[in-house]
């Protein structure tokens, strides 16, 4: 995936705020005036804005402009996970408003507090030095990080009704399915006999836990002094109760290699391939042995999580090619489904990773 900076700046055209309801609705709400706004260039799904007002930052999540896929954009959703976690999840952002007014902005969206730090996307920025011993203790901290979450008693957290754990890996086949062919624009086999596949071999779960279902290098912000430490998790928006192992294989989908073939290597998620980086088994055995958990069937997470990207992006390209988003990231997008599906096709049955 192409890189980009990570820095703020000029909203992309198309995707503008209102800067004068924006300004009422922080005035009402946090006693902010006169606010600028800047759009953070990252991500391919919801809008992340940085808002400088009254001396504070802050950073305002938004549902992409012309989505369609409501269940996948619920800022209210995002805002209560997060706001649950708060006293229990010191890496969860804190919340500080949620507006479900779409007059407001055209859709609801929700304010956070900016953690300042390092995101590592697919290229290290300039003058940040990561020899291999600090990304092989942050691939530690990723993992530890992810057991961390999926050791948290939701229940307390008053999360028990956030989901439906039983059933969950059954009904995530079906549910990504379908919304595969909703967003299909060409005929790719090896996604139709992958989503077979899934539907014919889903293993029972062995217990439920909060799930981030996004968990990957770009959604984590690390302390510029000390690359290793995960000082927060990002990107809740498709959080939710089910099969840990569900959130494992995501994880795994994302995490490309250097033994793997060239076209993986080209739509890469993250700098998953520099020097001192765990591999997809050294992921699996550290969170097998951090969790205590039986890490079982990777073929179906490992699989699932890459089919399951590969219809991420397929709505995204969808969107991109209607015209409902103007993005210049998105043009190429489309190449990148068929690698992702040939990927999971080649690991059908193979649990070795």
């Amino acid at each position: 995936m192409a890189a980009d900076s990570g820095e703020p700046g000029p909203p992309r055209p198309g995707e503008e705020l209102d800067q004068d309801r924006l300004a009422e609705y922080l005035r009402r709400a946090l006693g902010l005036e006169g606010p600028r706004v800047q759009q953070f260039p990252g991500g391919h799904s919801n809008l992340t804005y940085l808002v400088r007002a009254g001396g504070r930052e802050v950073v305002l999540r938004r549902p992409p402009f012309g989505s369609t896929v409501k269940a996948a954009h619920d800022m209210g959703r995002e805002f209560k996970v997060l706001s649950a976690l708060a006293p229990l999840f010191p890496k969860a952002p804190r919340v500080l408003a949620f507006c479900e007014d779409a007059s407001v902005l055209g859709a609801p969206f929700y304010l956070m507090e900016r953690v300042g730090g390092l995101i590592l996307r697919s290229r290290v920025p300039e003058g940040v030095a990561l020899p291999p011993e600090t990304i092989s203790r942050l691939c530690a901290a990723l993992v530890d990080t992810l057991v961390e979450l999926h050791g948290l008693d939701y229940a307390a957290a008053g999360l028990a009704d956030f989901g439906t754990p039983e059933g969950y890996a059954l009904r995530q086949v079906a549910g990504w399915t379908k919304r595969y062919r909703a967003a299909q624009d060409a005929e790719v086999a090896e996604m139709d006999a992958v989503a077979r596949w899934l539907a014919e071999h889903v293993p029972s779960a062995q217990g439920a836990s909060l799930l981030h279902n996004d968990y990957k290098h770009d959604n984590l912000v690390l302390d510029p002094a000390r690359p290793d430490r995960i000082v927060a998790v990002l990107d809740w928006e498709m959080s939710t109760l089910g099969d840990p192992l569900m959130d494992l294989g995501t994880t795994l989908a994302y995490w490309v290699e250097e033994g793997d073939r060239d076209e993986l290597k080209a739509v890469a998620f993250g700098p998953t391939r520099l020097p001192g980086s765990y591999t997809r088994r050294q992921l699996v055995d550290r969170y097998a042995e951090r969790s205590g958990r039986a890490v079982h069937d990777l073929d179906f997470y490992y699989c699932f999580g890459l089919f399951k990207i590969a219809v991420v992006v397929q709505q995204i390209y969808y969107r991109f090619r209607q015209g409902l988003t103007r993005d210049p990231r998105f043009a190429g997008l489309g190449g990148a489904v068929s690698v992702l599906a040939r990927q999971a096709a080649l690991h059908l049955g193979r649990p070795e990773l």
